[in-house]
Formats: structure tokens, C-alpha cells, sequence
């Protein structure tokens, strides 16, 4: 709904200017040419996204001062902090990053933005930028039909910067020229006054354009063709800031509850800045005057000091702000609380993962550990015991025995509740991404919906080996009791060792991790093999009979599948969490047949 009143809005605003003067088209094409430069650049940065981004992320976003530094440098190179905002929610919405770390991004992205201020009035406008922009254009444009994703990135760089320059120079231009129809600086206003209805034009402009870039484009611009006052400028500047946030709010509609929570520390972070610039505003006109002189600068280039006043309000909010991150943070999630998780429905996947093949493969991992830990709770209660004492450091064989008798557990319905929806989702998830994107992370999403069919395979084992389970377990015979018993302990004992393992992946460097794998293959195969050859005996020996025994067969089988949809899933959603599951680390892994032949020379 915003989005549409937001486009109609800019249809009415370009048919008014259009309609007032003809000469306001080339100020129209030139913002349209910029725009179109600002999507072909952010395209270029989201075709190196594939693996990088996220790397960068994990070491950059780990120390607040880190933060800070990663959204500033970023929006400078990017010359886009709608595409940094937008970046951040989607790995925020994944749970990369905390709702501190985010903050921190975003004021660095509020500092970064203003670099665009300073490249326009400090060059854009003291060159013939258009020379510059035809070769850009021209290289950019042939490498963005080259097959090559890396050539294609650089060829929608190259085309966007090109673009931008253009834009510029039609912006520029257009204003000479509307001048001579409409003399804009002629509506200037002073006094408070002035202050509040050009800070107001300022937001409509960047809410109708949707990027701050653009808006201060067109504001140096016009004021470099003297269209607007200084004073007035300011004020526009100021605006300007304020309806960026618009942005955030818009992208953090389809994401989770952390999304809109950084979205609204966005708007109360450029509020504040916008009113500490509003009430001192004469205190920082003589900031930007002293700063200026330091620089060289002359009185009267109102294009540069307006960069100077761009970057000074907002690096004063960032030192008000900063110390004040952990209370914002406290502050915003009992504002926004969000609705209870419900278990069953997908916690990970939203249209805000969606955007980046990075947090595709991110959501989709932390979406399957989560199914495994659901899946894992379900297979211990129907075994008559409790996830939380299988993953303390009790004794096994005393949790068992303190559970010997195991209750009745509705697997069906733990599995509809728990399980099949986010299952459901999972699957939709990836092929809705599959389909979305061209991207080296299919591989992973391959695996990963892989270890999520094992998941529910385990479960559908374990609903087959419950009847007998529960038929046995209360048997006279205590040989058929002890057999029941290793079932229920192994499958256990293996759960536990997984959870041990996940813990040591998470802080160790694990570079033969598959090969590790291979250690819980070959013990389960002893295992089966074991458990086999001791019911045979069992039967001989008359201690069991042999319907007994057929049970107790084909319950083992079910307890060999269990585990070994287990640790085909682990091997997957705990290895491949790192990023090193590559294709020549799995063909070095045994596999059944090699198992077998290891097990016959054992």
C-alpha cells in the first residue's frame, strides 16, 4: 500500500513539473538516468555476494567499532546505503547479526552516504563529468552481456557509474536551463520557518525518489545554479536524512521481528540527528565556516560547505548515539516484543532471506538445525526420555534405567506439530531460490535439503520401531529386554555424540571434518553387525524365539536407518556450516561398499 501511494505520488509530481514547464524534463531525465545508474550499481555488488559478503560480515560486524566501520566503508563503495539497509536487514532477518551489530551498520551508512556530497561538489560539478561517464558506459555495457558472473558484476559497476555521471550532468544542465523559466530561488524562505518547510520538501524528495543519494544529488545541484538558497539547501539536507529511513521501514515490511526493530532504530537515529541539526543549526554554519577556511575552501563554494554541514550533523549524532546502543537495543525490542514463535511454523525463511543467495543458503542451515533439534526431542521421548538429560553430562546407562519404563508418545502429532510444516517450507524455500537464482551456493541448498529429508526419515523409522518398542520393553523375557535396551541406548548415545560434535565444529578449525564422519559410520555398521549376530544366537540358543527374534531384526534395521539418517544429516547441516564440504573433501569419504570392506579386514 505505501509502496503504490509512494509510485502514484511520484507520477503526480512528474506530470505537475512536466506540465509547468517543458525545461524541467531534462531535470526529470537526469534523476531518472541517476537512479537507473544507483539499480545497475547495486545489481554489480549483489554479484559479488555469493559467499564473500557473508565472510566479511562474520569478522566485520564482531566489535562495535567494526560495525560502524563496515556500514561506512561499504555505502562509500557502494555509494548506496539503501543497498547496505537493505543488506543488513536480510542478514539480520537470518541471524547473522545482532540488533547492536545492525545499529552499528547503519550509523556507519549514515556516514558513509555523505561521501557522495563531497565527490559531486568536490569534482561532479568542477569537471566535464559527461566525458567521463561515455567510456564508462561504453566498456560497462560490453561486459554486462559477457557470460562470465564476475565480468557481468563489473560491466554493471562500470554502467552504473556511468549512469550516475550522466545523470548528474543532466541534472545540472536542466537547472541552467530551468532557470530561465522559473527561478526557484526566488520561493526561498528564511528564518524558522524556512527551516521546518524545506526540511519537509527534503523528505518528500528522497521518500518519492527512495534513495538519499539522489535527493542531495539534485539538492547540490540546484544549488550550484544558485535554483536554491544555502540556507535553504541546508534544510533540504536535513530532509533528506529523515525520509531515507523510508527505505529501511519499506524493506523491513517481509522481515522478521529483528528487521523492523532495526528499521525503527534507523528512523530514531536520523530523527535525533535531524533535530540536533535543527536547533543548532547556527552552531554548526559556524563549524562549517571554520572547517572551511582550515580547507582552503572559499567563502562562497555553498556546494562544498554544504558536504562539510552533510558529513558534521551526522558524525555528531553517531558520537551521541553510539554510547547509547545497548539501552536503543533494550529500548526498541520491549517496544517491539513480536509474536510468540510458534514451533511449528518456519522461523528463518521470509522474503528478506530471499534476496541474497548468501542468506538463502543461511536461512535454509539454520531453518534444517532447527528441524534436527525438533526431530531430536521427538526420537528421545519416543525412546521414554529427555532431550535435556541426553545432552548434560549424566550417565546414560542411569538416565535409562531411571526410564525403564517408556510412556506413550503421539509421534503423528508431534510430527504434524513440529515438524511437517517447516519441512513443507523448507522445500518450497529452496526451490523458490533455485528458481530465483543462478548461484555456486545450488550445491549447498542440494545437501541441505538432503539432511532434511534424513530428518524426517529418522522419524518415520522411529514411528515404525515404537510398537514393538513399547510391546518389548515390558516383556518377561530379559534377554529381549536387553536388546531393547541397547536399541534405545545407542540411538542415544549417538544423539549425544552428534550434539558433542556440533559443539566442537562451532569452535574448532575442522579440516577433515567429513573424514570424521566416517568414525560414526564404521560404529554404527559394528553395531548392527553385533546386534545382528547376537540375536542369531539368542534364536540358536532357545533364549529368544524366533518370532522374537524376527522382531527384534527388523527393529535393529530400523534403529541401523535411524542412525544412519542421523549422521548423514549431521554431516551436512554441522559440516557444512563452515563452508568446507567441498566436493573433494566428500569423494575421499567412505562410502558403504569401501565401509564394508574396512569392517571385513577389521
Amino acid at each position: 500500500m505505501i509502496k503504490k501511494l509512494i509510485f502514484c505520488s511520484s507520477l503526480l509530481f512528474l506530470a505537475y513539473g512536466l506540465w509547468l514547464s517543458p525545461d524541467f524534463s531534462q531535470i526529470a531525465a537526469g534523476v531518472a538516468i541517476f537512479l537507473f545508474g544507483m539499480l545497475f550499481l547495486e545489481q554489480g555488488f549483489q554479484g559479488f555476494t555469493g559467499g564473500t559478503l557473508e565472510r566479511i560480515l562474520r569478522v566485520s560486524t564482531n566489535k562495535r567499532w567494526k560495525s560502524l566501520m563496515f556500514g561506512m566503508v561499504s555505502t562509500t563503495l557502494m555509494q548506496s546505503s539503501s543497498l547496505v539497509t537493505v543488506i543488513t536487514i536480510s542478514f539480520l532477518s537470518v541471524g547473522i547479526l545482532d540488533l547492536a551489530a545492525g545499529i552499528g551498520i547503519i550509523f556507519g551508512a549514515n556516514l558513509g552516504t555523505t561521501t557522495g556530497a563531497w565527490l559531486i561538489a568536490g569534482l561532479g560539478l568542477k569537471v566535464k563529468i559527461a566525458a567521463y561517464a561515455m567510456p564508462m558506459l561504453i566498456f560497462g555495457i560490453l561486459l554486462v552481456f559477457q557470460k562470465n558472473k564476475a565480468l557481468k558484476a563489473v560491466g554493471s559497476i562500470l554502467a552504473g557509474m556511468g549512469f550516475l555521471f550522466l545523470g548528474i550532468h543532466y541534472m545540472k544542465e536542466g537547472f541552467d536551463t530551468f532557470r530561465d523559466t522559473i527561478n526557484l530561488a526566488e520561493y526561498a524562505l528564511t528564518g524558522i520557518k524556512g527551516l521546518f518547510v524545506f526540511t519537509l520538501i527534503g523528505i518528500g524528495m528522497t521518500v518519492i525518489m527512495q534513495s538519499s543519494h539522489a535527493a542531495m544529488v539534485l539538492i547540490i545541484t540546484a544549488l550550484s545554479v544558485q535554483q536554491i538558497t544555502y540556507e535553504n539547501a541546508l534544510a533540504l539536507a536535513i530532509g533528506s536524512n529523515i525520509g531515507t529511513t523510508v527505505t529501511a521501514i519499506i524493506g523491513s515490511m517481509s522481515a522478521n521481528i529483528t528487521g523492523k526493530r532495526l528499521a525503527v532504530a534507523h528512523l530514531l537515529f536520523n530523527l535525533v540527528t535531524a533535530i540536533i541539526a535543527i536547533f543548532m543549526l547556527e552552531q554548526f554554519m559556524h563549524m562549517v565556516d571554520s572547517i572551511a577556511s582550515a580547507m582552503n575552501i572559499a567563502a562562497n563554494d555553498a556546494t562544498l560547505k554544504l558536504a562539510i554541514f552533510h558529513s558534521l550533523f551526522n558524525l555528531a549524532g553517531i558520537v551521541i548515539m553510539l554510547p547509547f546502543i545497548d539501552l536503543l537495543v533494550h529500548q526498541i525490542e520491549r517496544l517491539l516484543k513480536g509474536e510468540q514463535v510458534q514451533i511449528d511454523r518456519p522461523k528463518y525463511l521470509n522474503d528478506e532471506a530471499m534476496k541474497f543467495p548468501d542468506t538463502v543458503v543461511l536461512a535454509v542451515h539454520k531453518e534444517t538445525v532447527r528441524l534436527y533439534r525438533h526431530a531430536s526431542h521427538i526420537i528421545l521421548k519416543t525412546l521414554g526420555l529427555s532431550s535435556v538429560r541426553v545432552f548434560s553430562e549424566k550417565d546414560l546407562h542411569g538416565l535409562l534405567h531411571i526410564n525403564e519404563k517408556i510412556a506413550v508418545y503421539d509421534v503423528d502429532k508431534a510430527y504434524k506439530n513440529h515438524i511437517k510444516d517447516i519441512y513443507s517450507e523448507v522445500i518450497a524455500f529452496i526451490s523458490q531460490a533455485s528458481f530465483t537464482w543462478e548461484m555456486k551456493q545450488s550445491g549447498k541448498l542440494y545437501w541441505l535439503r538432503e539432511a532434511n529429508r534424513h530428518i524426517v526419515e529418522a522419524i518415520k523409522d522411529c514411528k515404525q520401531l515404537q510398537h514393538n518398542l513399547l510391546l518389548m520393553n515390558s516383556s518377561k523375557n530379559t534377554f529381549i529386554q536387553q536388546e531393547y535396551y541397547k536399541i534405545r541406548y545407542q540411538i542415544a548415545e549417538l544423539l549425544r555424540e552428534l550434539d558433542v560434535f556440533r559443539l566442537q565444529m562451532e569452535s574448532d578449525e575442522a579440516e577433515t571434518a567429513v573424514l570424521s564422519f566416517d568414525v560414526f559410520k564404521v560404529k554404527i555398521k559394528e553395531q548392527d553387525a553385533a546386534m545382528n549376530e547376537q540375536i542369531d544366537q539368542l534364536i540358536r540358543e532357545h533364549k529368544i524365539t524366533a518370532a522374537a527374534g524376527t522382531s527384534l531384526i527388523n527393529d535393529s534395521a530400523y534403529m541401523y536407518a535411524i542412525k544412519r539418517h542421523l549422521v548423514d544429516m549431521a554431516e551436512t547441516i554441522f559440516v557444512i556450516q563452515e563452508y568446507k564440504l567441498s566436493e573433494a573433501e566428500r569423494s575421499i569419504a567412505l562410502d558403504d561398499n569401501e565401509l564394508d570392506e574396512v569392517l571385513k579386514g577389521a
